[in-house]
């Protein structure tokens, strides 16, 4: 598998952090990273696609009623009256 290299800055605290989990998992530091900024990605993919999405919704004019932006905070125990 090809892989890219990148540098960066840590906090101090950080880097420990890193090198006691590195420690604790018998993982490398760069495996570590690797997985984080992946898991990262996907989060805020999964984030900016489901924004996208709600902006093209709008932008067709699909809006919820009140009723059912009232109801979805009803479930949360919100009242939105």
């Amino acid at each position: 598998m090809k892989t890219a290299s990148i540098s960066t800055r840590l906090d101090p605290e950080v880097a420990q952090k890193l090198d006691l989990l590195a420690k604790a998992t018998a993982r490398s530091k760069s495996f570590l990273v690797a997985e984080a900024v992946q898991a990262y990605l996907e989060n805020q993919t999964w984030q900016i696609e489901a924004i996208q999405e709600g902006i093209t919704e709008a932008d067709r004019g699909h809006f919820r009623t009140d009723e059912d932006v009232k109801r979805t905070f009803e479930r949360w125990g919100v009242n939105a009256d």
